[in-house]
């Protein structure tokens, strides 16, 4: 009898395939791959437009689950695989994108109900566990008509002591017409700074326009695209420090809630307040009502350090009307060892790509991240398996390009160039960095510290 194997049996051991050729059940093969990849999203009353966990659920959508991940469009991931890697990468493997591709094309059985795993359970509408504390605004009320609104909304958080936190949860009391959202720590007791800004400080200042509760910068602002031309090259004019301590949660599309890495937190001082600064969009053409809601899970004890942000930021570029691929740069090298814990791209609806780069003090180079197809419908935070070093002395080079033109279904409008600007239609180009200090002993003791943008 001849040793040598039938190449089929080859190549599924290669891909990790079972060798039995019967078809997958949903009991047996095809749930465990769902409840490992897709039901934190896809389950009751959260943020997928339908539940995964039940074979009654899973079977009117088998071709169409089918086809989102054999195109790689679920589960949404956009890193570039061949740089970083990452603890939240919710990726199929071959073996399993094959596994669901055999159920819908055989038959979608159920198999026995016996072979089915016990189902994750979720806290009701908490994707990050049940809260410790949940903090809501008042009631508010989106009118039917106008362009889309941006709420400035601060409430108290009713603590009587300094609090840590581990997770901040972002939840909108209507999804319909909350597009993103962030909440920021205000502590009001804080002296407020009364000296003369610099001549560059109130420069910066006149080049920022506030139309209600939304930042622009000026049209005739100077244009500088290249931001690493010298170190902070694009950031507003007379900028010290950048002050993003504060930010403790964030709602974005595509975005898990802000689960700090373990053994880190943020503080919360006693008798501080929460500002909401959250997008509405008249998407329903009526009235609409909202209650969104952040829940708070503290930590047990003290934590080894702090969880801490920083934002690297082109303020002064300039996207001309009708181009495909505009190219933003900006730079900054880090005065302070630390490690790197997660990676965000941030652009709006022209973002094409973005890669952050640094070149270490001994002069390696290394690519952090790609994201070489950004979608402003997938803001993903890329969370690290292991922290990354960052001695001081690194440089970062942030790499952005924006699609302005026809081509980009997203674009709102391609015969304009566009600017700086909160709102969506108009334009950001940022990295956000989460990370902690490399001493973590010197990082509790500072506690009361911001994170600043070292200039």
């Amino acid at each position: 009898m001849s040793s040598v194997r039938p190449i089929h049996i080859l190549i599924s051991a290669l891909l990790g395939a079972p060798l039995c050729s019967a078809t997958p059940t949903f009991s047996r093969d095809v749930a465990p791959i769902l409840y490992k990849h897709c039901v934190t999203c896809h389950h009751a009353n959260d943020i997928a437009p339908m539940a995964l966990i039940t074979y009654q659920e899973v079977r009117p959508w088998a071709a169409s689950i089918k086809e989102a991940v054999l195109s790689r469009k679920m589960p949404p991931w956009k890193a570039d695989p061949h740089f970083g890697k990452w603890s939240n990468d919710p990726s199929l493997t071959a073996a399993e994108i094959e596994t669901l591709k055999a159920w819908a094309d055989g038959g979608k059985p159920e198999g026995d109900p016996k072979d089915l795993p016990a189902p994750p359970v979720f806290a009701e509408g908490w994707r990050a566990g049940t809260p410790d504390m949940i903090v809501p605004i008042p009631k508010f009320t989106l009118s039917a008509k106008g362009p889309d609104e941006y709420a400035n909304i601060t409430v108290p958080a009713n603590l009587t002591e300094d609090r840590w936190v581990v997770s901040a949860e972002l939840r909108p009391g209507n999804r319909k017409i909350v597009h993103h959202a962030h909440v920021f720590v205000v502590e009001e007791d804080k002296p407020k700074r009364t000296a003369k800004l610099d001549p560059a400080q109130e420069y910066g200042r006149w080049l920022h326009i506030k139309e209600g509760t939304l930042s622009f910068i000026r049209p005739d602002a100077p244009v500088i695209n290249d931001g690493c031309a010298q170190d902070d090259n694009a950031v507003f004019p007379g900028v010290k420090e950048k002050d993003l301590g504060s930010l403790i949660a964030s709602y974005l599309p595509g975005r898990a809630p802000d689960v700090y890495p373990e053994g880190t937190a943020r503080l919360v001082p006693a008798g501080s307040k929460l500002n909401f600064q959250i997008h509405y969009s008249r998407a329903t053409g009526k009235t609409e009502f909202d209650e969104t809601s952040v829940g708070l899970r503290f930590a047990r004890e003290p934590p080894k350090t702090i969880a801490r942000r920083i934002d690297l930021s082109n303020h002064m570029f300039l996207i001309p009307a009708n181009d495909p691929d505009h190219e933003v740069t900006e730079c900054h090298t880090f005065q302070k060892d630390m490690y790197i814990t997660s990676l965000t791209p941030h652009m709006h609806l022209r973002g094409k790509s973005m890669r952050i780069d640094v070149v270490y003090p001994d002069g390696r180079a290394q690519t952090l991240l790609n994201v070489p197809a950004y979608n402003f419908n997938w803001q993903i935070t890329y969370r690290t398996a292991e922290p990354i070093l960052i001695p001081k002395g690194t440089r970062m080079k942030i790499v952005a390009h924006f699609d302005n033109s026809r081509n980009n279904p997203l674009n709102p409008d391609p015969t304009h160039a566009v600017r700086w600007g909160s709102a969506s239609e108009t334009e950001m180009m940022d990295g956000w960095i989460e990370y902690v200090d490399a001493s973590p002993a010197a990082s509790v003791s500072s506690a009361g510290e911001s994170a600043r943008f070292e200039r």
